[in-house]
């Protein structure tokens, strides 16, 4: 590559560079910093004191922080599973060939392009307690004696969430899924079928190990994206009944915004990003190594 190639493509490469530094790099570093003092609305305009690793044993101890990294889990792991298991089937179903699977897909996509806020006051109000849609169709179909409290108990409000996110998400894993499958020739179908295979070895023994890379993306992806879940979570609970439904997202904001901790809610955000860093790494390895084969 010339010289000159060379300069403008890195001038090209600089304004990106930039904004990165500038919006990403420099408040990552600024709260990775905050982690290590002590800043709290009390002391925030003076100088603050220098205490190391003092908010990481903090936190570790307290019992909520533990609680929403637990929910956290649950919820991600939960969501992925319904989310990936309903898509998968509904890829294989529009792509089989009959009337209204283009309009049926694209009616599914509907979840997927309303926006987080609008999502989570439906559902909120598909289950209320008293005039909730869910309940009174329970109660009319004589389901439930009395209507269930699937917000304000703690045993039912983390499934509430995961429904309404597993809602979202299926259109995503459907969209992926069914790309995939338009990429397995249908030369391979035909050969197995004249060799004798029936639908269940050619899922099998074709189309999940030619969707694998498809697959190990989608999960990934849906993993970093579901574990940084707040908007959703204070829509709908903020976190309650009990912290039932506290993720280390809304608890980080608590900390910060609601308590004025600001170093300890800097410090769980850390660990929030921590995870998902390392979860990006496996990605992005994954990756290369695909594109090595």
């Amino acid at each position: 590559m010339k010289l000159t190639d060379r300069f403008y493509s890195n001038a090209f490469i600089l304004p990106a560079l930039i904004y990165l530094l500038v919006m990403v790099g420099y408040p990552m570093f600024e709260n990775i910093r905050l982690s290590f003092y002590d800043v709290n609305v009390m002391n925030i305009a003076s100088s603050p004191s220098f205490i190391g690793f003092a908010n990481y044993k903090l936190i570790i101890k307290d019992p909520i922080f533990l609680k929403s990294t637990y929910n956290t889990l649950v919820y991600t792991v939960l969501c992925i599973l319904f989310q990936f298991i309903i898509g998968f089937a509904l890829a294989l179903l529009f792509s089989q060939k009959f009337s209204m699977a283009e309009r049926l897909r694209g009616l599914v996509m509907i979840s997927w392009l309303m926006p987080i806020t609008v999502t989570g006051l439906m559902f909120k109000f598909i289950f209320g307690l008293n005039g909730g849609i869910l309940n009174e169709i329970l109660l009319n179909m004589h389901v439930i004696k009395q209507p269930v409290e699937w917000l304000v108990n703690p045993s039912n409000s983390l499934w509430a969430v995961i429904i309404a996110n597993t809602w979202i998400g299926v259109p995503f894993n459907m969209i992926l899924i069914t790309t995939g499958l338009t990429t397995i020739p249908k030369d391979i179908y035909e050969s197995a079928s004249i060799d004798g295979a029936n639908a269940f070895n050619k899922f099998f023994k074709i189309t999940l190990p030619l969707l694998k890379p498809a697959i190990t993306s989608l999960l990934i992806l849906g993993f970093i994206y579901t574990f940084k879940v707040f908007d959703l979570i204070v829509i709908m609970t903020n976190g309650g009944p009990i912290n039932a439904t506290e993720m280390l997202s809304t608890f980080s904001y608590k900390l910060s915004f609601v308590e004025y901790k600001f170093s300890q809610g800097a410090t769980v955000a850390n660990v929030l990003f921590v995870i998902l860093f390392i979860v990006s790494l496996g990605y992005l390895r994954l990756v290369s190594k695909e594109e090595v084969m």
